[in-house]
C-alpha cells in the first residue's frame, strides 16, 4: 500500500508525518480560513433553498390554516348568534305557552263553575221540591197523628172507665175529649 508523501507546506503543522490529522482537525488554525469558506457557501445553499422551497410551503400552510381559523371562528359566532335567537325564541314560545296554559286553565276552571252553579241549582230545586214534598208529608203526618190522638184518647178513656167498673157513654167521652183537645 503506497503512502503518499507528506506535505508541510500544503497541509499544515496539523498533520502528522504519517498523514493523520493531529488532535480537532476544526480547530487547526492553518485550516480555519478554509473552513470560514465552505461554512459561508453552505449556509448561502441552505438559505436559498429555504427561501425559495420550503419557507414558501410554510408561509402558505399557515396562511392556509389562519384562514381556517378566522373562518371557523367566523362560524362560531355566527352558530352563537343563531343560538341564542334560537334560545330568545324557545324562551318566548314557553312563555306563550304558558300564558295559553294559564288561560285554558282559567277557561277551564270557568266552565266547570258555571256547570257546578247549574247542577247546584237544580240541585237546590230539586232539595226544595223534596223539601216541600216533606213537609206536606210532615203535615199529613201530624194532621193525621191529632186524628189517631183522638181516637187513641177516646179508646183509652173508654178503656179506663171501664177499667174503674163504670159503663162509660161514648157520647159524653167523646164530648170531655173534644173539650180536652180544643183547649
Amino acid at each position: 500500500m503506497a503512502v503518499e508523501p507528506y506535505q508541510e507546506e500544503l497541509a499544515g503543522t496539523c498533520v502528522d508525518a504519517g498523514g493523520s490529522a493531529i488532535g480537532m482537525p476544526q480547530l487547526c488554525g492553518d485550516w480555519v480560513g478554509n473552513q470560514v469558506f465552505w461554512l459561508i457557501i453552505t449556509l448561502v445553499v441552505i438559505y436559498f433553498i429555504l427561501a425559495r422551497v420550503a419557507l414558501p410551503r410554510i408561509a402558505s400552510v399557515l396562511a392556509e390554516r389562519q384562514g381556517t381559523i378566522t373562518n371557523d371562528i367566523a362560524a362560531a359566532e355566527d352558530l352563537k348568534s343563531k343560538a341564542q335567537h334560537a334560545e330568545a325564541a324557545y324562551d318566548k314560545a314557553l312563555a306563550d305557552a304558558r300564558t295559553e296554559a294559564h288561560a285554558i286553565a282559567q277557561r277551564a276552571r270557568d266552565d266547570i263553575k258555571a256547570d257546578l252553579d247549574v247542577e247546584k241549582a237544580h240541585a237546590d230545586a230539586e232539595i226544595s221540591a223534596k223539601a216541600a214534598e216533606s213537609q206536606k208529608a210532615i203535615d199529613a203526618i201530624r194532621a193525621s197523628a191529632l186524628e189517631n190522638v183522638e181516637i187513641v184518647a177516646k179508646d183509652t178513656a173508654a178503656a179506663i172507665v171501664s177499667a174503674l167498673g163504670m159503663t162509660a157513654d161514648e157520647a159524653k167521652i167523646n164530648a170531655a175529649v173534644d173539650r180536652q183537645l180544643k183547649g
